[in-house]
Protein backbone atom coordinates (compact mmCIF):
# COMPACT_ATOMS: atom_id res chain seq x y z
CA UNK A 1 0.00 0.00 0.00
CA UNK A 2 1.58 3.34 -0.94
CA UNK A 3 2.28 5.81 1.88
CA UNK A 4 -0.33 8.49 2.48
CA UNK A 5 0.58 12.11 1.86
CA UNK A 6 0.54 12.77 5.62
CA UNK A 7 2.88 9.88 6.27
CA UNK A 8 5.22 10.98 3.50
CA UNK A 9 5.33 14.44 4.97
CA UNK A 10 6.15 13.02 8.39
CA UNK A 11 8.89 10.77 7.03
CA UNK A 12 10.33 13.60 4.97
CA UNK A 13 10.64 15.61 8.14
CA UNK A 14 12.21 12.79 10.13
CA UNK A 15 14.28 10.65 7.78
CA UNK A 16 16.74 13.23 6.50
CA UNK A 17 19.88 11.45 5.43
CA UNK A 18 22.72 13.73 6.47
CA UNK A 19 22.43 16.65 8.89
CA UNK A 20 18.77 17.28 9.34
CA UNK A 21 18.08 20.40 11.36
CA UNK A 22 19.80 23.61 10.28
CA UNK A 23 19.51 27.30 10.92
CA UNK A 24 17.38 28.91 8.23
CA UNK A 25 17.52 32.45 6.88
CA UNK A 26 14.56 34.76 7.27
CA UNK A 27 12.06 34.36 4.44
CA UNK A 28 12.72 37.81 2.89
CA UNK A 29 16.47 37.96 3.52
CA UNK A 30 19.28 36.73 1.33
CA UNK A 31 21.22 33.98 3.06
CA UNK A 32 24.84 35.09 3.52
CA UNK A 33 25.93 33.36 6.74
CA UNK A 34 27.04 29.87 7.69
CA UNK A 35 24.96 26.75 8.23
CA UNK A 36 25.15 25.40 11.78
CA UNK A 37 23.91 21.99 12.88
CA UNK A 38 21.69 22.11 15.98
CA UNK A 39 20.51 18.49 15.98
CA UNK A 40 21.79 15.26 14.46
CA UNK A 41 19.68 12.36 13.22
CA UNK A 42 21.44 9.02 12.91
CA UNK A 43 19.91 5.78 11.64
CA UNK A 44 21.10 2.73 13.57
CA UNK A 45 20.56 -0.99 12.98
CA UNK A 46 20.53 -3.06 16.18
CA UNK A 47 20.45 -6.86 16.04
CA UNK A 48 21.22 -9.83 18.21
CA UNK A 49 24.15 -12.14 17.42
CA UNK A 50 21.96 -14.06 14.97
CA UNK A 51 21.02 -10.96 12.98
CA UNK A 52 17.48 -10.53 14.34
CA UNK A 53 16.38 -6.89 14.69
CA UNK A 54 15.99 -5.77 18.32
CA UNK A 55 12.74 -3.96 19.20
CA UNK A 56 11.77 -1.84 22.16
CA UNK A 57 14.98 0.13 22.80
CA UNK A 58 14.67 3.55 24.42
CA UNK A 59 16.94 6.65 24.15
CA UNK A 60 18.71 5.76 27.38
CA UNK A 61 19.72 2.39 25.91
CA UNK A 62 22.08 4.07 23.39
CA UNK A 63 25.53 5.57 23.95
CA UNK A 64 26.77 8.06 21.33
CA UNK A 65 30.34 9.34 21.06
CA UNK A 66 30.40 12.48 18.87
CA UNK A 67 33.98 13.65 18.56
CA UNK A 68 35.15 14.08 22.15
CA UNK A 69 31.64 14.50 23.52
CA UNK A 70 28.97 12.04 24.67
CA UNK A 71 25.63 13.77 24.00
CA UNK A 72 22.47 12.36 25.52
CA UNK A 73 20.17 10.72 22.99
CA UNK A 74 16.87 12.61 23.04
CA UNK A 75 14.74 10.22 21.02
CA UNK A 76 14.98 6.76 19.48
CA UNK A 77 12.16 6.15 17.00
CA UNK A 78 11.81 2.74 15.40
CA UNK A 79 10.93 2.45 11.71
CA UNK A 80 10.03 -0.72 9.85
CA UNK A 81 9.47 -1.60 6.22
CA UNK A 82 6.48 -3.68 7.27
CA UNK A 83 3.12 -2.52 8.59
CA UNK A 84 3.18 -2.61 12.39
CA UNK A 85 0.65 -5.19 13.59
CA UNK A 86 1.46 -5.50 17.30
CA UNK A 87 -0.61 -4.09 20.13
CA UNK A 88 -1.24 -0.36 20.37
CA UNK A 89 0.51 -0.21 23.74
CA UNK A 90 3.73 -1.74 22.45
CA UNK A 91 3.51 0.38 19.31
CA UNK A 92 3.37 3.54 21.40
CA UNK A 93 6.33 2.38 23.48
CA UNK A 94 8.35 1.79 20.31
CA UNK A 95 7.44 5.19 18.91
CA UNK A 96 5.55 3.62 16.00
CA UNK A 97 1.98 4.48 15.04
CA UNK A 98 -0.16 1.33 15.03
CA UNK A 99 -1.46 2.22 11.57
CA UNK A 100 1.93 3.23 10.17
CA UNK A 101 2.41 2.20 6.56
CA UNK A 102 5.63 0.48 5.44
CA UNK A 103 8.71 2.64 4.98
CA UNK A 104 10.44 2.46 1.61
CA UNK A 105 13.79 0.67 1.49
CA UNK A 106 16.56 1.43 -1.01
CA UNK A 107 19.07 -1.10 -2.32
CA UNK A 108 21.87 -0.53 -4.83
CA UNK A 109 23.37 -3.68 -6.38
CA UNK A 110 26.99 -2.79 -7.22
CA UNK A 111 29.02 -5.30 -9.27
CA UNK A 112 32.76 -4.63 -9.30
CA UNK A 113 34.14 -6.41 -12.39
CA UNK A 114 37.00 -8.68 -11.16
CA UNK A 115 38.67 -9.21 -14.55
CA UNK A 116 41.24 -6.46 -14.12
CA UNK A 117 42.68 -8.22 -11.02
CA UNK A 118 41.57 -11.87 -11.08
CA UNK A 119 40.09 -12.78 -14.48
CA UNK A 120 39.29 -16.32 -13.33
CA UNK A 121 36.64 -15.03 -10.94
CA UNK A 122 34.17 -13.99 -13.64
CA UNK A 123 32.33 -17.25 -13.01
CA UNK A 124 31.80 -16.14 -9.42
CA UNK A 125 30.29 -12.86 -10.56
CA UNK A 126 27.94 -14.72 -12.86
CA UNK A 127 26.96 -16.90 -9.90
CA UNK A 128 26.31 -13.77 -7.84
CA UNK A 129 24.09 -12.45 -10.61
CA UNK A 130 22.17 -15.72 -10.65
CA UNK A 131 21.47 -15.52 -6.92
CA UNK A 132 20.61 -11.84 -7.24
CA UNK A 133 17.86 -12.82 -9.66
CA UNK A 134 16.45 -15.25 -7.09
CA UNK A 135 16.71 -12.52 -4.46
CA UNK A 136 14.56 -10.22 -6.59
CA UNK A 137 11.87 -12.90 -6.85
CA UNK A 138 11.97 -14.20 -3.29
CA UNK A 139 13.06 -11.44 -0.91
CA UNK A 140 11.95 -8.05 -2.19
CA UNK A 141 8.85 -6.33 -0.84
CA UNK A 142 6.55 -4.09 -2.93
CA UNK A 143 8.02 -0.96 -1.33
CA UNK A 144 11.66 -1.92 -2.03
CA UNK A 145 13.43 0.31 -4.56
CA UNK A 146 16.43 -1.25 -6.33
CA UNK A 147 19.10 0.27 -8.59
CA UNK A 148 21.74 -1.75 -10.47
CA UNK A 149 25.25 -0.48 -11.28
CA UNK A 150 28.57 -1.98 -12.29
CA UNK A 151 32.18 -0.82 -12.36
CA UNK A 152 35.11 -1.72 -14.56
CA UNK A 153 37.00 1.36 -15.72
CA UNK A 154 34.05 3.62 -14.95
CA UNK A 155 30.69 3.58 -13.19
CA UNK A 156 27.81 2.20 -15.29
CA UNK A 157 24.16 2.70 -14.38
CA UNK A 158 22.16 -0.26 -15.67
CA UNK A 159 18.93 0.57 -13.83
CA UNK A 160 17.80 3.57 -11.82
CA UNK A 161 15.76 3.04 -8.65
CA UNK A 162 12.63 1.06 -9.43
CA UNK A 163 10.15 -1.30 -7.79
CA UNK A 164 9.57 -3.10 -11.12
CA UNK A 165 11.13 -6.56 -10.83
CA UNK A 166 11.28 -7.09 -14.59
CA UNK A 167 13.35 -3.94 -15.03
CA UNK A 168 15.73 -5.10 -12.30
CA UNK A 169 16.13 -8.52 -13.94
CA UNK A 170 16.89 -6.95 -17.32
CA UNK A 171 19.55 -4.80 -15.67
CA UNK A 172 21.17 -7.86 -14.08
CA UNK A 173 21.29 -9.48 -17.53
CA UNK A 174 22.98 -6.34 -18.84
CA UNK A 175 25.67 -6.60 -16.14
CA UNK A 176 26.26 -10.27 -16.97
CA UNK A 177 26.81 -9.44 -20.63
CA UNK A 178 29.24 -6.64 -19.76
CA UNK A 179 27.14 -4.07 -21.56
CA UNK A 180 27.52 -0.34 -21.25
CA UNK A 181 23.89 0.81 -21.23
CA UNK A 182 24.86 4.44 -21.80
CA UNK A 183 21.83 5.38 -19.75
CA UNK A 184 23.35 8.59 -18.44
CA UNK A 185 23.75 10.50 -21.67
CA UNK A 186 21.68 13.71 -21.51
CA UNK A 187 19.26 12.54 -24.19
CA UNK A 188 18.54 9.30 -22.27
CA UNK A 189 17.97 10.64 -18.77
CA UNK A 190 14.25 10.65 -18.24
CA UNK A 191 12.66 13.18 -15.94
CA UNK A 192 10.70 11.63 -13.12
CA UNK A 193 9.27 12.34 -9.70
CA UNK A 194 10.53 9.21 -7.94
CA UNK A 195 13.89 8.51 -6.27
CA UNK A 196 16.66 8.70 -8.86
CA UNK A 197 20.41 8.31 -9.21
CA UNK A 198 20.45 9.27 -12.89
CA UNK A 199 19.08 12.73 -12.22
CA UNK A 200 22.11 13.58 -10.07
CA UNK A 201 24.94 11.64 -11.75
CA UNK A 202 27.38 13.38 -14.13
CA UNK A 203 26.31 13.12 -17.75
CA UNK A 204 27.95 11.15 -20.56
CA UNK A 205 31.73 11.50 -20.78
CA UNK A 206 31.80 13.43 -17.52
CA UNK A 207 30.71 10.25 -15.73
CA UNK A 208 33.54 8.28 -17.35
CA UNK A 209 36.16 10.94 -16.56
CA UNK A 210 34.95 11.38 -12.99
CA UNK A 211 34.87 7.70 -12.02
CA UNK A 212 38.14 6.27 -13.26
CA UNK A 213 38.95 5.00 -9.77
CA UNK A 214 36.62 2.92 -7.68
CA UNK A 215 36.98 5.44 -4.85
CA UNK A 216 35.56 8.19 -7.04
CA UNK A 217 32.88 5.84 -8.40
CA UNK A 218 31.60 5.15 -4.88
CA UNK A 219 31.85 8.82 -3.94
CA UNK A 220 29.94 9.88 -7.06
CA UNK A 221 27.26 7.28 -6.40
CA UNK A 222 26.88 8.43 -2.80
CA UNK A 223 26.56 12.07 -3.79
CA UNK A 224 23.94 11.19 -6.41
CA UNK A 225 21.82 9.50 -3.73
CA UNK A 226 22.13 12.26 -1.15
CA UNK A 227 18.79 13.88 -1.92
CA UNK A 228 16.89 10.59 -1.42
CA UNK A 229 15.39 10.55 2.05
CA UNK A 230 16.24 7.50 4.15
CA UNK A 231 18.91 4.84 4.49
CA UNK A 232 20.47 3.56 1.26
CA UNK A 233 21.97 0.06 1.29
CA UNK A 234 24.74 -0.56 -1.25
CA UNK A 235 25.44 -4.26 -1.85
CA UNK A 236 28.93 -4.38 -3.32
CA UNK A 237 30.07 -7.64 -4.95
CA UNK A 238 33.86 -7.46 -5.24
CA UNK A 239 37.17 -9.18 -4.58
CA UNK A 240 38.40 -6.00 -2.94
CA UNK A 241 40.20 -3.04 -4.36
CA UNK A 242 43.63 -1.50 -4.30
CA UNK A 243 46.75 -0.85 -6.34
CA UNK A 244 50.40 -1.78 -5.69
CA UNK A 245 51.03 1.63 -4.17
CA UNK A 246 48.22 1.10 -1.69
CA UNK A 247 50.07 -1.60 0.22
CA UNK A 248 52.97 -1.65 2.63
CA UNK A 249 56.42 -1.61 1.10
CA UNK A 250 57.57 -5.12 2.03
CA UNK A 251 56.48 -6.42 -1.40
CA UNK A 252 54.33 -5.29 -4.29
CA UNK A 253 50.99 -6.81 -5.21
CA UNK A 254 52.27 -8.46 -8.39
CA UNK A 255 55.22 -10.03 -6.58
CA UNK A 256 52.93 -11.48 -3.95
CA UNK A 257 50.65 -12.98 -6.56
CA UNK A 258 53.47 -14.65 -8.47
CA UNK A 259 55.60 -15.81 -5.54
CA UNK A 260 52.82 -16.78 -3.14
CA UNK A 261 54.39 -14.71 -0.36
CA UNK A 262 52.25 -14.74 2.76
CA UNK A 263 53.92 -12.02 4.86
CA UNK A 264 54.03 -9.11 2.48
CA UNK A 265 52.16 -6.52 4.52
CA UNK A 266 48.63 -5.32 4.91
CA UNK A 267 46.15 -3.21 2.98
CA UNK A 268 46.21 0.49 3.63
CA UNK A 269 43.80 3.01 2.24
CA UNK A 270 44.82 5.50 -0.40
CA UNK A 271 44.59 8.70 1.63
CA UNK A 272 44.18 10.77 -1.52
CA UNK A 273 40.73 9.32 -2.13
CA UNK A 274 39.48 7.28 0.81
CA UNK A 275 38.60 10.15 3.15
CA UNK A 276 36.46 12.01 0.61
CA UNK A 277 34.76 8.79 -0.45
CA UNK A 278 33.94 7.82 3.13
CA UNK A 279 32.63 11.26 4.02
CA UNK A 280 30.36 11.23 0.98
CA UNK A 281 29.00 7.77 1.83
CA UNK A 282 28.33 8.65 5.45
CA UNK A 283 26.99 12.12 4.74
CA UNK A 284 24.56 10.69 2.15
CA UNK A 285 23.47 7.94 4.54
CA UNK A 286 24.78 5.03 2.44
CA UNK A 287 25.55 1.78 4.27
CA UNK A 288 27.86 -0.49 2.25
CA UNK A 289 27.39 -4.24 2.57
CA UNK A 290 30.47 -5.76 0.96
CA UNK A 291 30.13 -9.29 -0.41
CA UNK A 292 33.30 -11.11 -1.41
CA UNK A 293 33.18 -12.77 -4.83
CA UNK A 294 35.43 -15.44 -3.35
CA UNK A 295 32.55 -16.65 -1.12
CA UNK A 296 34.86 -18.60 1.14
CA UNK A 297 38.00 -17.17 2.75
CA UNK A 298 39.69 -20.57 2.46
CA UNK A 299 39.89 -19.95 -1.28
CA UNK A 300 41.93 -16.80 -0.85
CA UNK A 301 45.62 -16.59 -1.56
CA UNK A 302 47.75 -13.94 0.15
CA UNK A 303 47.04 -11.20 -2.37
CA UNK A 304 43.31 -11.84 -2.42
CA UNK A 305 43.16 -11.84 1.38
CA UNK A 306 44.84 -8.45 1.57
CA UNK A 307 42.44 -7.00 -0.98
CA UNK A 308 39.54 -8.34 1.06
CA UNK A 309 40.63 -6.17 3.98
CA UNK A 310 39.51 -3.15 1.98
CA UNK A 311 35.97 -4.56 1.86
CA UNK A 312 35.93 -5.12 5.61
CA UNK A 313 37.10 -1.58 6.28
CA UNK A 314 34.56 -0.07 3.88
CA UNK A 315 31.67 -1.93 5.52
CA UNK A 316 32.79 -1.06 9.05
CA UNK A 317 33.15 2.63 8.28
CA UNK A 318 29.65 2.97 6.79
CA UNK A 319 27.55 0.90 9.17
CA UNK A 320 27.19 -2.03 6.78
CA UNK A 321 28.61 -5.53 7.07
CA UNK A 322 31.34 -7.58 5.37
CA UNK A 323 30.37 -11.03 4.08
CA UNK A 324 33.33 -13.27 3.21
CA UNK A 325 32.63 -16.80 4.36
CA UNK A 326 29.37 -18.28 3.09
CA UNK A 327 28.09 -21.27 1.16
CA UNK A 328 26.37 -19.32 -1.62
CA UNK A 329 25.34 -15.74 -2.38
CA UNK A 330 21.80 -16.36 -1.15
CA UNK A 331 23.02 -16.07 2.44
CA UNK A 332 24.44 -12.51 2.41
CA UNK A 333 21.64 -11.26 0.15
CA UNK A 334 19.04 -12.60 2.54
CA UNK A 335 20.92 -11.27 5.56
CA UNK A 336 21.00 -7.72 4.16
CA UNK A 337 17.21 -7.79 3.74
CA UNK A 338 16.76 -9.12 7.26
CA UNK A 339 19.17 -6.48 8.56
CA UNK A 340 17.00 -3.74 7.15
CA UNK A 341 13.59 -4.91 8.35
CA UNK A 342 13.79 -2.15 10.93
CA UNK A 343 16.09 0.54 12.28
CA UNK A 344 16.16 3.27 14.90
CA UNK A 345 16.38 6.96 14.14
CA UNK A 346 18.36 8.57 16.96
CA UNK A 347 18.17 12.28 17.67
CA UNK A 348 20.69 14.17 19.79
CA UNK A 349 22.02 17.76 20.08
CA UNK A 350 25.02 18.55 17.90
CA UNK A 351 28.36 18.76 19.65
CA UNK A 352 29.95 21.18 17.17
CA UNK A 353 30.03 24.85 18.14
CA UNK A 354 28.38 27.46 15.88
CA UNK A 355 30.65 28.19 12.94
CA UNK A 356 32.70 25.03 13.49
CA UNK A 357 32.74 23.03 10.27
CA UNK A 358 34.19 19.75 9.11
CA UNK A 359 33.66 16.03 9.32
CA UNK A 360 32.81 14.66 12.76
CA UNK A 361 33.44 11.04 13.73
CA UNK A 362 30.61 9.26 15.52
CA UNK A 363 30.34 5.88 17.21
CA UNK A 364 27.15 4.31 18.58
CA UNK A 365 26.86 1.46 21.07
CA UNK A 366 24.18 0.12 23.38
CA UNK A 367 24.40 -0.51 27.09
CA UNK A 368 23.69 -4.17 26.38
CA UNK A 369 27.02 -5.61 25.15
CA UNK A 370 25.25 -8.57 23.52
CA UNK A 371 23.63 -6.37 20.86
CA UNK A 372 25.30 -5.74 17.51
CA UNK A 373 25.10 -2.10 16.44
CA UNK A 374 25.78 -0.74 12.96
CA UNK A 375 25.70 2.96 12.19
CA UNK A 376 27.48 5.36 9.87
CA UNK A 377 30.75 6.63 11.26
CA UNK A 378 30.21 10.37 11.03
CA UNK A 379 28.60 13.38 9.39
CA UNK A 380 29.58 16.65 7.76
CA UNK A 381 28.96 19.63 10.01
CA UNK A 382 28.37 23.07 8.53
CA UNK A 383 30.45 26.12 9.10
Amino acid sequence: MPPSSNTKSLLAALLIAAVPVIAAAQANEEFTGTIDVSEVLLDVVVTDRDGNVILGLQPEDFVVQDGEGTPAVQSATFYSNRAFVDSAGLAARLGVSADQVPVDRFFVLFFDDPRSIFPGLMSEQLDALRWARRWVHQELQPNDFVAVVSYDVKLKLHQDFTTNNEDILRALDSVGKGKDPGSNWPSRVEAGSGPSLAQNLPRGNDLRKGTRKIYSALQTLAEASGSIIGRKNLLMFSVGFGEPGDFSESTGLLTAQTTGASNWGTYRVDSRYYGNMMQALNDSNVAVYTISLLKNIRNENAAQGILGNSLSLLADDTGGEYHANFLNFRDPLRQVVQDNNGYYMLSYPAESAPGEGGYRKVTVTTKNPDFVVRARQGYLSGG
